[in-house]
């Protein structure tokens, strides 16, 4: 009978990896809800690879996270030292040339230098003045001067032979002026540089018809001069009363006593006096 019993007992199927699951679990679920609640539980550690190297730990993966912080770290602060040592060097050159600038602005200039800027005015003045003298003296180029005939029946004497010559080529700011040719005989002119009214001599005249025994007249060195004012022209004629022949010199308005004074000198100088000769009185 016992015999039966655990042949019985045996038949059931009473297993005993059942016993073990109802030992580990408490009761035995069915089989569905065994298998939902597998499904359910979350996948923590990933299969090894197949290579059966080992997966590094959180450990070591923090540690080469670190390394690699005070890696760049250490770079960066061995960047800062050499940024720092190119402004030390920018910070010395800039003092460097500001100090060599200083040292040219307060170095004093040398002897020859000074002599030199002192010496180059003197130099321009100079060559200045002598540049207008050489001016006054050169020829002046103006268009030559036409000048009417007038009765002149001694300009081929000798006393107009000898004046013409001993004339001189300027008379104060008047230069020797060049005739129109043909040129009244016994004739000599005289204008600015820029041109404008001349100052004209006549040689060999007759006796003015204006001069008489009662005409004034006026002795400039030496000779006695008679004068004929034309106001619409601006210009006085001086004839020379007390010479071999009659001698006009006309003269424009602003030429001062130069001209007149030159050529007194130059008849004294050439023209013996001789008594004068006026005309009769008007009626």
């Amino acid at each position: 009978m016992a015999a039966d019993s655990s042949d019985s007992d045996s038949s059931k199927g009473n297993d005993p990896t059942d016993d073990d699951k109802r030992t580990g679990l408490g009761e035995a679920a069915p089989d569905g809800a065994t298998a939902d609640r597998s499904a359910e539980r979350p996948v923590t550690d990933e299969q090894p690879e197949a290579s059966g190297e080992p997966r590094p730990t959180d450990g070591s993966a923090a540690g080469d996270s670190r390394a690699d912080d005070e890696s760049e770290a250490t770079g960066e602060n061995a960047e800062e030292p050499a940024a720092a040592g190119e402004a030390d060097e920018k910070r010395s050159a800039t003092g460097d040339s500001e100090t060599a600038r200083i040292d040219a602005e307060s170095r004093p200039y040398p002897p020859a230098l000074i002599a030199t800027a002192v010496a180059l005015p003197v130099v321009l003045v100079v060559a200045v003045l002598v540049a207008a003298v050489l001016a006054r003296r050169l020829p002046v180029e103006r268009e030559p001067l036409a000048l009417g005939p007038v009765p002149a029946p001694a300009a081929e004497g000798e006393a107009c032979t000898k004046l013409l010559p001993a004339l001189p080529a300027d008379l104060g700011e008047f230069t020797k002026s060049t005739l129109v040719e043909p040129a009244p005989p016994a004739t000599r002119a005289w204008q600015r540089p820029e041109g404008g009214n001349a100052i004209v001599l006549r040689c060999g005249l007759d006796r003015p018809l204006e001069f008489h025994r009662a005409s004034p007249l006026q002795i400039v060195d030496g000779v006695q001069w008679f004068e004929v004012r034309d106001d619409s022209a601006e210009t006085s004629t001086w004839f020379a009363v007390d010479r071999e022949t009659y001698i006009a010199l006309t003269v424009p308005d602003g030429s001062g006593p130069t001209p007149l004074q030159e050529v007194s000198d130059t008849i004294t100088a050439n023209l013996p006096a001789k008594e004068l000769d006026p005309g009769p009185l008007p009626n």
